[in-house]
């Protein structure tokens, strides 16, 4: 291990309560509350306190660090650097503001590869909490192409009796299970899909208040409006009964992926900060010659209360830190040490005013990649990514610290089917870019119905954001075991639509299955095909001679939330899986139209993984008018029957789809 000091050109000022020391196993930085010693030979924080309180517990295994880096980035797959031979660097100086910090950095060559993985902590003197970066490097002109970067997160994996209920945002939250089967607990659960257990134990305060199921993916969420996750101490467990609380600030999100629609984990026992992954059909970049991205800044808050402060007084204390120009003059100061970071020299201000739609609802503006669905701006790994909400009165939105460069804008909103995209847009270093657009609704002629809400989700069917009122906490529908909602009991019939009679929240699931049950379904282990009644859904409705009446041309327009074709979440395709690339296909009174082939690379794996919101894609059936009739007509939404596919993991094998809005438009 290589041993290295840093010390800014000011560093004889002195650091007050600011200490950061390094011996032969050890580096440690702190202040008068904070305490944080990183173990030089597993390259993670392994003592953390807060007012002397242990946060992490005893070190066993890989349980009792953290934060720390760990990804699923090598060619045999996962990986956590700091354990082969890592070089270590204590860092102390003076910010802008005339506040101490220091810091700690943990660099390891992967020999196998030459990828670079660093880890960076910092400590600011009155803070409590730690400032993290996290980096990989590429750089092989032999092997360009090294495999694709599938997971890069870092984790607080606490082993301490201190921790008693996890939060995802302000409406999700709950107790933690007790023992807790993600984090390594032993007890009588029973493992019912990957990740996924139900829990026998009746008194168990999670299985009384929650669900009688425990996963991860409960707890996931999307990126758009999260800004703080985390675990809470509620008193129960500490010496004098105050409350601790250990939480991820995305104070940042441009070093992210994916755009507003990325989701993923954020605690389930262990507090991570997923950076990349391909959960829910998010995109992971390529490992290529010459990658070298640095992720972050995010920030670890930790917080103290007195007995009887809330979990939500907890998580309102962390909220306060979730912007990015808060401590932008801390992060110039440390750029030199951190490579990668665009400090405030390189970055600009975009400004716009978007003339909306009519009914455009909870419109918002996004930065990514120029040229490339926002979705998928894992192509170019210099680009950054950036959103805001759009005034809806007015159309005024402002995006600040955003880095020099040419981007896309996408613009979408709740109630509006599609989005409008306009590239080429340029921000400078140090100026602010104005752009002034009208976004028109498309059309394709007179809506004769529509169904569902276009927002990106399959929320609104039934077992979609309907919250569950067997058990206090009341959680959304989806966020629960898919397999505790029995489609054939649930939809005995099928699904048979009456436009302007049915009600989507009952009689349109949120999932449209190939098959049901079988493989992951332990409520229902034998899968039931039906007779055309899972695969084909029916929808009725009526038209007059007046509707059609000058009319040639119909257009069907599907909006989808997620697709799930035979590649899984892995954008691979497999020849050997007959529906990599899924078919699917509307029947319109009895004529079947060319089928809509939906792409392996579109492919996501959403509501078995408790979400109602993945890979956004979207297709236009056109037919001519002479297939409709006045009265009563039909269009059958059909899947192939009992179409599924291999699954190394215990997953559901059916294909699937979710649906985001549908709508009939007549020309």
């Amino acid at each position: 291990m290589l041993r290295a000091i840093v010390f800014l050109e000011w560093a004889a000022i002195a650091w007050a309560a600011l200490n950061a020391t390094e011996d032969s196993t050890r580096l440690t930085i702190n202040n008068d509350r904070l305490f944080a010693s990183v173990d030089k030979s597993i390259g993670a924080i392994d003592r953390l306190t807060l007012d002397g309180q242990d946060l992490l517990g005893a070190r066993s295994g890989n349980t009792g660090i953290g934060p720390y880096l760990d990804c699923y980035c090598v060619p045999s797959g996962a990986y956590t650097p700091g354990r082969i031979d890592p070089v270590y660097t204590l860092l102390q100086g003076t910010d802008a503001s005339k506040t101490a910090w220091a810091g700690v950095v943990m660099s390891e060559t992967y020999p196998a590869t030459g990828q670079v993985l660093e880890q960076y902590w910092f400590l600011r003197d009155g803070e409590t909490g730690i400032h993290t970066f996290s980096r990989l490097a590429y750089h092989n002109s032999t092997t360009q192409f090294l495999r694709n970067l599938q997971e890069f997160r870092t984790l607080f994996r606490p082993n301490t009796k201190l921790w008693t209920n996890l939060s995802t945002n302000a409406i999700q939250y709950a107790p933690l299970p007790n023992p807790n089967p993600a984090a390594g607990g032993k007890g009588d659960f029973v493992t019912v899909q990957d990740a996924t257990w139900y829990l026998p134990n009746r008194s168990d305060p999670y299985v009384i208040q929650e669900s009688d199921y425990f996963t991860k993916y409960t707890f996931s969420d999307i990126w758009r409006d999260h800004r703080v996750h985390g675990l809470f101490a509620d008193g129960s467990t500490s010496p004098d009964g105050s409350t601790y609380g250990a939480w991820v600030v995305m104070n940042t999100v441009d070093t992210y992926f994916g755009g507003p629609k990325n989701s993923d984990l954020v605690v389930d026992g262990i507090l991570y900060n997923y950076i990349v992954s391909n959960h829910h059909g998010n995109g992971t970049p390529n490992i290529t010659n010459g990658f070298d991205r640095t992720f972050g800044p995010a920030y670890h808050h930790f917080n103290k209360g007195p007995a009887g402060t809330t979990l939500e007084e907890s998580r309102e204390d962390a909220l306060q830190y979730a912007s990015p120009e808060w401590n932008a003059e801390f992060y110039d100061s440390i750029a030199v040490y951190v490579p990668n970071y665009v400090p405030t020299s390189g970055r600009g201000t975009w400004k716009g005013s978007i003339r909306l739609p009519r009914d455009a609802k909870k419109p918002i503006a996004i930065l990514t990649q120029n040229k490339a669905d926002f979705q998928d701006n894992v192509i170019d790994t210099k680009a950054y990514q950036y959103w805001a909400d759009i005034d809806p009165s007015s159309g005024a939105v402002q995006i600040p610290r955003v880095k020099a460069g040419a981007y896309r804008l996408t613009v979408y909103a709740e109630d509006i089917f599609g989005h409008f995209t306009q590239d080429n847009i340029v921000v400078k270093a140090g100026k602010t870019a104005s752009t002034k657009v009208q976004w028109k609704a498309e059309s394709a002629g007179t809506e004769l119905f529509r169904i569902g809400t276009p927002d990106r989700s399959s929320g609104e069917y039934r077992h979609g954001y309907e919250r569950d009122p067997t058990h206090p906490l009341h959680p959304e529908e989806y966020r629960i075991y898919w397999a505790a909602y029995d489609y054939p009991t649930d939809f005995p019939n099928g699904v048979q639509f009456k436009v302007g009679e049915s009600d989507v929240a009952k009689d349109l699931n949120y999932v449209h299955w190939s098959v049901f049950g079988g493989y992951a379904n332990s409520v229902r282990p034998e899968p039931y095909y039906g007779n055309g009644d899972v695969n084909n859904w029916t929808i009725a409705f009526d038209t007059t001679k007046r509707d059609l009446q000058h009319k040639s041309k119909a257009t069907f327009t599907i909006q989808l939330a997620g697709a799930k074709t035979a590649a899984g979440n892995t954008d691979n395709y497999n020849a050997t899986e007959p529906y990599s690339n899924l078919p699917y296909t509307v029947v319109v009174n009895g004529h079947a139209l060319e089928p809509w082939i939906i792409l392996y690379y579109h492919s996501s794996s959403c509501a078995v993984r408790s979400s109602v919101s993945c890979y956004n894609i979207a297709h236009k059936f056109v037919f001519d008018t002479k297939l409709l009739k006045a009265g009563e007509n039909s269009l059958v939404l059909s899947l192939p029957f009992n179409a599924t596919n291999y699954e190394s993991a215990l997953l559901p094998r059916s294909v699937y789809v979710q649906y985001d809005a549908l709508r009939l438009e007549l020309s």
